[in-house]
């Protein structure tokens, strides 16, 4: 690899002394780098993301990544993540070893993993990108709400419960693990329905083809109450919701690329990583 772009996380590298030092290792091996630009929200401006760069060196958590899939969406740019928060379950990388990560770059070409990515759009409009899940959940006072799940035109269930997970194989370990459902192999393709504190016995997650289109409508509370939820796509972008509304989700034709350095499985990762927690 020849080109590469960094993307800080400026909460963990304020001073961007780590940035610099990267990129001073990675130009000092004769290798181009470009920082990026980012607004003051912290997300990358668009029309910034340079034209053939072979990797994006992601620095912070899992966040970090997640949000850096999302905005480059459509770049085909794979991505390594420097962990630089504390769980870093999606980051290849500690940041001790940095500079072992990048000789092995300047010298080879790594694996690269293809994770499914999914749209997500209410009543067809507003539009999100999301890498882990997006979620459907009440707003306002504790009480459960009604939500219809469709699949492909079909009911499939009708949960009353505080929310919905619909979670990508790599969002798997997320949310939905929290929830209660199942883990899934990162490459796979599926989509995970997981109910989230389901008023029922028989709240068990569902599994799905990635072909599948998925509905999830906002039902009526009692006495013809509007009832009002949120709409939250990799815990960023929110979008509130109410009564009648339908949040339809798909397989996005973008996929996120992750380069892989280790040779450890996923399985051994996943036990390492969630020990303790």
């Amino acid at each position: 690899m020849e080109t590469f772009y960094i993307i800080t996380n400026r909460l963990k590298d304020p001073d961007f002394r780590i940035t610099r030092e990267i990129q001073n290792y990675i130009e000092d091996h004769g290798k181009r780098c470009v920082l990026s630009k980012k607004d003051e929200e912290g997300h990358i401006i668009p029309g910034t993301v340079p034209e053939g760069m072979d990797c994006a060196l992601v620095l912070g958590g899992d966040g970090t990544l997640i949000r850096a899939a999302r905005e480059l969406g459509g770049h085909n740019i794979p991505l390594l993540g420097v962990n630089m928060g504390t769980l870093g379950y999606l980051a290849e990388v500690e940041l001790p070893r940095i500079r072992e990560a990048l000789d092995m770059l300047f010298s080879g070409e790594p694996d690269i993993e293809d994770r499914m990515m999914m749209r997500g759009s209410i009543d067809g409009r507003n539009e999100y990108m999301a890498m882990n899940d997006i979620v459907v959940t009440r707003e306002g006072n504790l009480r459960v709400v009604q939500f219809h799940v469709y699949v492909n035109g079909v009911l499939l269930n009708s949960y009353l419960a505080d929310g919905v997970i619909i979670s990508t194989p790599t969002g798997s370990t997320g949310y939905n693990l929290s929830a209660g459902g199942p883990v899934v192999e990162p490459t796979a393709q599926m989509f995970v329905i997981t109910p989230i504190c389901c008023h029922a016995l028989n709240a068990s997650s569902v599994v799905l083809s990635a072909e599948d289109v998925i509905e999830v409508e906002i039902c009526e509370g009692r006495y013809g109450r509007t009832e009002r939820a949120l709409v939250t796509f990799d815990g960023a972008e929110t979008q509130g919701v109410s009564t009648g509304d339908r949040v339809a989700v798909r397989k996005a034709r973008e996929t996120t690329k992750l380069v892989k350095l280790s040779r450890e499985s996923f399985m051994k990762t996943m036990r390492e990583k969630m020990k303790g927690n």
